[in-house]
């Protein structure tokens, strides 16, 4: 039973019958009361576009501008989102002019044709610890406010290694580029790893709120650019039908699951310092958990929204020391695969020590102490070299309290369940009992299925692309606030340093598999099971 294929048939005017509307002055038609209010925060409107604003990215000649946000900026100036009045500048310790970052940045794409790229890139070579440096970058965005236009507004994106993140706001601080000059803004995007442990993470805020005022600090995790993240906050808060029953008296238990067939690759040395927990788990997982777990925000403005994923975060109970060893699992794939792939090992990996202790693969219990979940167990796992690439938020729910039919007519009934599928086929499944055609009385699990890519015409932007969009908006709805930082070190913190003093061999898995024996038992003490893509 195909739900999107009958959501695309409806006619608009059944589609819209249900609620009042009126004519707004742009001539479409609106819903009357909050949902108008609604219908007209900036966050929302399809048709926004970004001011006067020059882009600086430091870290210009990376992999992460290459293949993330040069594509994101040349998407946007493709869609007309960009003005005329726009300029991205590129800073590096690389030796390059002008001519040479654009070519080596935008490649083939024929930015002659994008009047908001044309002309408009610049480059800055020099050392982050450098003062000079600045100082020419300070030099040349007064010459592109002139130029180009750009109103003396600067979005700086940190696009580094986060050893270099206190270096550059430092230098920006001292060449006074922190401060915006009359309607101006002056702001910064900073990627993850924002710190390596709440204590770190703690004294990177005390650095860059020495120079920058929080409303202008953006936090990134480009999880939640993704639509299917944000249409969490849709399906919960857009539908009168989910809401009575996203609670502890519907709800079994919630299953999160980060699933990655890709080993580390190149990122080895990288991964040695984070591990699963703090590359996966203490940003994505616990957003997107957030996000699918807190309260009804009085609206949908920024800080409505980042108060409630606050209050959920600081409700989650932490363990004992202890209790670690039962509600935490850890794992290292080794060589392994399919008949058609040998996979390596993760120490065999490039960079990576060959007596590694880090993890690749974490699933952990959680509790949640507040009203709405208390006694629901959550549980979390990613992991490397998994046999499916997956994202999903699964809500089992209860069993039906008394079954007037025995148990040979449900044995291939599975609990029902609510699937929010987040990548890589975007979309929800609702899984429910049905009785199989025939003479007898049998029932058995079947899905109505809903498609992002079958129902939606309209194309989605990619993560990137929407999170810079925001951030030269100054819509801080999709970022991290600074307690929520911190709340997230808190609950995976006790984790960490438990595994570092534990000198027992970590539990390995074999490539292709779903993970250690350990995290089957963490789920099967409750007598409950992962969902593995069935």
């Amino acid at each position: 039973m195909n739900l999107a294929g009958r959501t695309a048939g409806r006619s608009t005017s059944t589609a819209t019958a249900s609620a009042p509307a009126e004519t707004r002055a742009d001539g479409r038609a609106g819903l009357v009361g909050s949902a108008a209010a609604a219908s007209l925060d900036a966050s929302f409107r399809d048709d926004r576009s970004a001011p006067p604003a020059t882009m600086v990215i430091f870290g210009a000649s990376g992999d992460l501008t290459r293949r993330k946000l040069i594509p994101a900026v040349l998407n946007l100036a493709r869609h007309k989102r960009l003005t005329q009045q726009f300029a991205v500048v590129g800073v590096a310790r690389s030796q390059l002019d002008d001519d040479q970052f654009a070519a080596a940045a935008f490649g083939d794409a024929d930015t002659r044709s994008m009047p908001s790229l044309h002309g408009g890139i610049r480059y800055v070579s020099g050392g982050y610890d450098d003062p000079a440096t600045y100082a020419r970058l300070a030099e040349l965005l007064v010459d592109l406010d002139t130029s180009r236009g750009v109103a003396g507004n600067r979005l700086f994106y940190l696009a580094t290694p986060p050893q270099a993140f206190p270096k550059i706001i430092n230098g920006l601080a001292g060449a006074g580029l922190n401060r915006p000059t009359g309607d101006s803004f002056a702001r910064v995007v900073i990627e993850k790893p924002y710190g390596h442990h709440e204590t770190s993470a703690r004294a990177l805020d005390a650095c860059v709120h020495r120079a920058f005022d929080e409303s202008q600090v953006f936090r990134i995790d480009h999880y939640l650019g993704k639509n299917t993240v944000q249409n969490v906050m849709a399906l919960r808060f857009a539908n009168a039908i989910f809401q009575p029953i996203w609670n502890r008296s519907w709800v079994d238990h919630v299953q999160i699951t980060v699933a990655e067939t890709l080993g580390v690759g190149s990122r080895g040395s990288f991964y040695e310092h984070a591990g699963a927990m703090r590359d996966i788990v203490q940003n994505h997982v616990l957003q997107v958990l957030a996000l699918a777990l807190m309260e009804p925000p009085a609206s949908f403005s920024a800080e409505a929204i980042r108060n409630e994923k606050v209050k959920l975060l600081q409700a989650i109970r932490l363990p004992g020391d202890r209790d670690i060893d039962d509600l935490a699992v850890r794992g290292q794939y080794t060589r392994g695969g399919t008949r058609f792939e040998l996979m390596p090992g993760y120490r065999e990996e490039p960079g990576v020590d060959p007596l590694s202790r880090t993890e690749t693969y974490a699933a952990m219990r959680l509790d949640v102490d507040n009203w709405r979940w208390a006694g629901v167990p959550f549980y979390v796992r990613t992991g490397k070299r998994l046999p499916s690439r997956v994202t999903e938020v699964v809500l089992q729910f209860q069993r039906p309290p008394h079954l007037p039919i025995s148990a040979a007519q449900v044995r291939e009934m599975d609990p029902d369940a609510l699937i929010l599928r987040i990548q890589p086929d975007e979309g929800i499944t609702l899984r429910f009992g049905a009785k199989v055609p025939g003479h007898s009385f049998r029932v058995r699990s079947a899905s109505m299925e809903f498609s992002y890519g079958d129902t939606f015409r309209e194309e989605s932007p990619e993560a990137y692309e929407r999170l810079l969009l925001d951030a030269l908006i100054g819509d801080p709805t999709l970022f991290i606030r600074s307690d929520e930082v911190q709340q997230c070190w808190r609950i995976v913190d006790p984790i960490i340093d438990r595994w570092s003093q534990d000198d027992r061999p970590i539990p390995t898995y074999e490539a292709a598999s779903w993970g250690p024996m350990d995290a089957d038992r963490l789920i099967g003490r409750s007598g409950r099971v992962w969902r593995n893509g069935n």
